[in-house]
């Protein structure tokens, strides 16, 4: 059995989130940059590079889902 770590979840955030968020595109670009980071945790300066554009990707598509279901 494979115990799955913290940090690995947190590496799968940005996924985790787009998932709530809106299109196709923002998923599969997710969930790219956490595969990305979780292969570059060798090097953290990458690792988090691509970690931040996945989230930025990830918040990007959930504020787009949030701001058309509550227009001002």
């Amino acid at each position: 059995m494979t115990v799955i770590s913290t940090a690995t979840l947190l590496l799968f955030l940005p996924f985790l989130l787009s998932l709530a968020g809106q299109g196709f595109m923002a998923k599969m670009l997710s969930l790219l940059t956490s595969v990305l980071a979780l292969l570059l945790t060798v090097e953290p300066e990458r690792a988090a590079l691509a970690w931040i554009v996945g989230m930025t990707i990830a918040l990007v598509s959930v504020w787009e889902r949030i701001r058309q279901r509550f227009p001002l």
